[in-house]
């Protein structure tokens, strides 16, 4: 498997608001806060889901701080997939730059 710092990464200023934002944090993780839009698709149900995850637009893979999304990105790029990137700082990173987040149980979104 690759390192993580060999894999294609995009820093939160520069995510596009239309990249597919893929998710891999744990159930508890999504529901205290994530971005917007972003699609919830924990680490390990990845290699299940895959027809899930677009082929045809970019795609920014994000955790808490960056650790899982880079060994996701990895696997996706070892499936093929030159569309990944790996959010460089995780959601910390995303929280410290200011972007939007949403909590699913209605509190302040918070980076658990």
């Amino acid at each position: 498997m690759f390192g993580r710092n060999q894999v294609p990464g995009v820093t939160a200023a520069d995510v596009s608001d239309e990249a597919f934002l893929l998710d891999v944090r744990e159930d508890e993780e999504w529901v205290a806060g994530h971005a917007p839009g972003a699609h919830h698709v924990p680490m390990h149900t990845v290699p299940a889901r895959l027809d899930e995850i677009p082929a045809d637009r970019d795609v920014v893979v994000v955790c808490r701080s960056g650790g899982r999304s880079a060994q996701v990105t990895a696997y996706l790029v070892a499936m093929g997939r030159d569309n990944v990137r790996n959010l460089d700082g995780g959601m910390a990173a995303w929280a410290r730059t200011g972007r939007p987040m949403v909590s699913e149980d209605g509190s302040a979104p918070q980076v658990a």
